[in-house]
């Protein structure tokens, strides 16, 4: 009888990590793309990040020329390149670690994009930036459907 009961208790322990681990899995996320925003087709979304992708890449390379090509048609028809260019500083290095499209606003066509970046300094020149080295940052964009593109929209 002993032996009866040691095996259902081993079986009812294990029944129950089973399920403990299986309900766990249902509540960790996968490692697929993340949800698409309601009003947005996964198609607007992959195009969406291929933009600020590709933006952020200008902005790394310390090519403010083509950041500024990213700008709605209406921001760069009032502030010219030569001045956006001068906003930007050149002594940080810039990495993107990550792009996820949180919401879509479908009556403004205006999309937030949570946009993470390694930040340092390009010539670290104190103990201090030394010992900190480079610094995670997420930056808040608001990006705007115009005419079947996607295009950042700079606060004015």
């Amino acid at each position: 009888k002993g032996n009866k009961h040691n095996m259902l208790h081993y079986h009812s322990r294990l029944i129950n990590a089973l399920l403990l681990a299986l309900l766990a899995s249902c509540f960790i996320a996968s490692p697929g793309r993340a949800a698409v925003p309601e009003g947005l087709t996964a198609d607007q979304v992959a195009a969406l990040e291929q933009r600020v992708r590709a933006r952020w890449s200008a902005l790394s390379a310390r090519d403010y020329g083509k950041a500024w090509e990213f700008s709605t048609p209406v921001y760069r028809s009032i502030f010219p390149k030569n001045l956006y260019v001068l906003q930007f500083s050149y002594t940080v290095e810039r990495e993107l670690t990550g792009v996820e499209v949180v919401n879509y606003d479908a009556p403004a066509a205006v999309a937030s994009v949570a946009v993470r970046v390694m930040s340092k300094p390009v010539k670290l020149t104190s103990t201090a930036s030394q010992a900190i080295g480079a610094v995670p940052v997420t930056v808040h964009e608001k990006w705007m459907f115009i005419d079947g593109e996607w295009w950042f929209s700079a606060d004015v």
